[in-house]
């Protein structure tokens, strides 16, 4: 299933019940509106003068506790959709509980952090670790360049991260195809590819609408990705395994896509794709994204750590972590490589 609607312009929040009404999933704006704490009100206020139907709900905290209260709220009445409005924490916890009760969401992002807000994968925190829930993709995916100009601009920089991971991923799932016989989605493949080449080569930054264009699509495009294939399979590959050993040792040390893009340029060093390695690091660079753990202050022997227990955080994958299973002592003389090599680009 892809989204029946996919709108990405400034306004696009003011602009809602119009939106919901040509896009035939609510005529009366009869939906259930989700937002974050921190941008709640504002967003009510907007969407109020032509979405006056609507029940405003607050979601905080991005863990399923928060997610299953919601799903609980939700059946106070009849409703046409769940509409998650504001970052990642906030649209994860939407389509969480709207898949609980079999309700179509509209995802509308006010930052482009990740490619979650059009995935059928939502994250959350239980008991303290951060998992991965199959969810259904959403009905229809809006990004407001308006939010996004106004949003932390680490936060939203950290989606090309994410973006350009998932060249690095294609490069493990055809390894996969090669040593294991593994079948590879032609689909989702092009989907997941066709966005990262984009944002990958595409000059500009977040204070051009162009780019910001192309990276909201790209984002989006990775989702549909991951919904063709029936998993995460084409955005995540041991860039995603070292991002989610990093969260489990270090939790908090950075964002999903800054580790992300770093997991998939030392992947890409690991692969020894020289032209791959040259291209990804000038654009993490161009966009000011980590490059090497040092830029997130992680020291030698913690990024040994998680490069070694990133396998785990994904049993059932193949990788190139898993094709070249090196022992600490190959990881830290590989890493000192790497560190030398991205200094020269």
């Amino acid at each position: 299933m892809a989204p029946l609607h996919i709108d990405v312009r400034r306004g696009a929040v003011a602009d809602l019940g119009r939106i919901l009404a040509d896009g035939r999933i609510s005529a009366g704006g009869d939906v259930a509106v989700v937002v974050g704490p921190g941008q709640g009100e504002k967003i009510a206020e907007l969407i109020k003068p032509n979405l006056g139907s609507a029940d405003v709900y607050t979601a905080a905290g991005g863990t399923l506790d928060s997610a299953v209260e919601l799903a609980g709220k939700l059946r106070s009445r009849s409703y046409d959709a769940v509409v998650g409005i504001g970052g990642g924490k906030t649209i994860d916890t939407a389509k969480y509980a709207a898949t609980r009760w079999g309700m179509p969401m509209v995802s509308v992002a006010t930052s482009l952090a990740n490619d979650g807000i059009a995935s059928p994968v939502a994250s959350l925190v239980n008991d303290g670790i951060k998992g991965s829930y199959g969810v259904h993709i959403p009905i229809a995916v809006i990004v407001d360049l308006d939010f996004v100009e106004d949003g932390p601009e680490r936060h939203n920089r950290a989606g090309v991260g994410d973006v350009i991971s998932n060249i690095s991923a294609l490069a493990d799932w055809e390894l996969a195809r090669e040593v294991r016989g593994e079948p590879v989605d032609g689909l989702a493949a092009s989907l997941a590819r066709v966005g990262a080449e984009a944002v990958l080569t595409m000059p500009g930054g977040m204070q051009d609408d162009p780019f910001v264009t192309v990276l909201a699509e790209a984002l989006i495009s990775s989702g549909l990705a991951m919904a063709v294939c029936g998993s995460s399979r084409p955005c995540s590959g041991g860039c995603h395994e070292i991002m989610h050993a990093v969260d489990s040792l270090l939790p908090g040390t950075a964002s999903h896509g800054e580790l992300a893009g770093l997991g998939a340029l030392f992947c890409t060093f690991l692969r020894g794709d020289e032209r791959r390695f040259v291209q990804m690091a000038e654009c993490l660079a161009r966009h000011e994204l980590p490059r090497t753990h040092l830029d997130l202050g992680i020291s030698d022997d913690h990024f040994v750590d998680a490069v070694e227990f990133a396998p785990r955080t994904r049993p059932d994958r193949y990788t190139i972590l898993e094709h070249l299973a090196l022992e600490p002592a190959q990881i830290r003389r590989k890493m000192g490589e790497y560190v030398d090599a991205v200094a020269d680009h």
